[in-house]
């Protein structure tokens, strides 16, 4: 992956920066430790008096901490989702859209298909991956716009926001609840 960044100041007391110019050049960064397994590559832009001045490596060093601690993080593993969690959550979910739909009247008589289409997905979405708090995914809210949308429905990103704002409200705190009484 290749980063580059442009700065917004100029010091010219910076080795990196010429004095006499504002035109840009990159240079490659690259660190590769064989204990954690991750490699870096990265392109930074300085200004530069020349374009065609080659480019000047920088020594940069990653403690074995700050490298550690990304590896604990990407080894993590989320909990399965639960069926049961999901299947309460769901009907919560139908519910709260029943409440907020129905007397909306950008919906009519399509009020019950576009419920049954966000209910669909979300119980789909419960059921195959959400597996606690930090992996509620914004994809089956969009995939519920869409839907409704592709089937000549009205009002697929209003069902979509409610659902949406439901979910960050009342998901992660229900299963924090569900998962609590698991433990006694």
């Amino acid at each position: 992956m290749a980063l580059r960044i442009a700065p917004s100041t100029y010091h010219s007391s910076s080795p990196f920066f010429s004095s006499s110019s504002s035109s840009f050049s990159s240079f490659p960064y690259r660190h590769s430790s064989s204990s954690s397994g991750i490699r870096y590559k990265c392109s930074y832009s300085y200004p530069s008096s020349s374009l065609s001045k080659k480019p000047q490596s920088v020594p940069l060093s990653l403690s074995s901490s700050f490298t550690n601690h990304i590896c604990k993080a990407a080894e993590y593993k989320f909990p399965d989702p639960i069926p049961e969690f999901a299947d309460a959550e769901t009907e919560k979910f139908r519910t709260h859209l029943q409440k907020k739909l129905v007397k909306n009247d950008t919906y009519g008589d399509s009020a019950g298909e576009v419920i049954e289409i966000c209910t669909e997905i979300f119980k789909t979405f419960l059921h195959s991956h959400y597996g606690g708090p930090g992996t509620l995914l914004v994809l089956p809210f969009i995939d519920m716009a869409d839907t409704v949308n592709e089937r000549g429905l009205p009002g697929g990103p209003h069902a979509a926001r409610t659902a949406v704002k439901w979910a960050q409200n009342h998901v992660d705190k229900d299963w924090n609840e569900w998962t609590s009484g698991d433990s006694d």
